[in-house]
């Protein structure tokens, strides 16, 4: 089955076990809705700005509490996905995520002695690398989508392999900082993600990882119309479960944190469209009148930010702490 034909959506889905605990005993938190309209291209769904509002079934552990969709995709299907069609609607926003990756690596640059070797996982068109490489880091970096990292290849200069963190073959230890901006809760294995990564940085090397939070104050708030709950996200981490799984893969946690982002505010009202429909109309029309639709706009939807640091301890099997 190729993604560009279209498909029955749910005629494709199968069932997955827990990536934390290998469980399959699980409660339903919210049931699946795919009685509404949704589109039968994979592509569309998997694209980097895709907003398709969550119609799967989202489960809990019972084992060990993290939050899931179950049934789903195949993991083939998934990553054909995440490689086809073009994404000029991302791409839009290049400054403001210059911007915030600027902040970011502030942030990430107190942990670390020197600029050394840094990777970024499913890097998108490449911004941050290309910020990083301003500052006198060796970079490189991988995205499964063929139009954004040739994208990120032209606009930065910088070394970007079309395909996931496994298609590189990279030496072990040869990395001093690994970093995953909104990766994690889109990858069908997050575990084989996190160990993989693991293996690659050198011994104290440090884990960055940037998620969205559904134990948030804001996640809770907003129930089922919270913002990141979209098809495209596979897992729904909290800190506990985010902590356990780090844990199982070798890390420990540094420190832990809001993430804030700055995006167009006219981008940030379009964003909005499918879960307050009057608030993003009668927004635009106030934003177009005052002429300040491209004004970057800081916001906190629930993201949390994460740095860890690979222990020299060899791993031990799960355990429900």
């Amino acid at each position: 089955m190729m993604v560009g034909d279209k498909i029955n959506y749910k005629d494709a889905l199968e069932s997955v076990a827990c990536n934390l605990c290998g469980s399959d005993d699980y409660e339903i938190i919210f049931p699946s809705r795919y009685d509404n309209i949704r589109p039968n291209d994979i592509a569309q769904i998997f694209r980097s700005s895709g907003d398709e509002i969550l119609l799967d079934q989202l489960v809990l552990c019972k084992q060990c509490g993290l939050k899931y969709l179950n049934p789903r995709l195949p993991q083939g299907l998934i990553l054909e996905g995440y490689s086809n069609g073009t994404d000029e609607t991302f791409v839009s926003q290049v400054q403001a995520r210059e911007r915030v990756f600027s902040k970011s690596l502030d942030f990430i640059e107190r942990f670390v002695s020197h600029r050394g070797q840094i990777l970024d996982v499913g890097t998108a068109g490449g911004s941050f690398l290309g910020i990083a490489k301003q500052r006198g880091w060796e970079v490189a970096g991988c995205e499964p989508n063929y139009w954004l990292s040739e994208w990120g290849r032209k606009r930065y200069g910088i070394p970007i392999k079309t395909g996931t963190i496994f298609d590189m073959e990279l030496e072990d230890t040869s990395f001093d900082v690994v970093t995953l901006w909104d990766v994690l809760e889109h990858a069908p294995d997050p575990k084989a993600v996190l160990n993989e990564c693991n293996r690659i940085l050198k011994p104290g090397g440090l884990l960055v990882v940037n998620y969205p939070d559904i134990d948030s104050l804001i996640a809770r708030l907003m129930g089922r119309k919270w913002v990141f709950l979209l098809s495209v996200h596979l897992y729904y981490f909290t800190l506990e479960t985010m902590r356990k799984i780090l844990q199982l893969s070798g890390f420990q946690v540094l420190k832990h944190k809001r993430h804030w982002q700055s995006l167009e505010l006219g981008y940030v009202l379009m964003r909005m469209k499918p879960y307050i429909k009057w608030a993003s109309q009668c927004g635009t029309i106030l934003a177009n009148t005052l002429r300040i639709k491209n004004v970057q706009f800081p916001y906190w939807m629930g993201q949390s930010l994460i740095v860890a640091r690979k222990e020299d301890v060899t791993q031990g099997e799960f355990k429900n702490d």
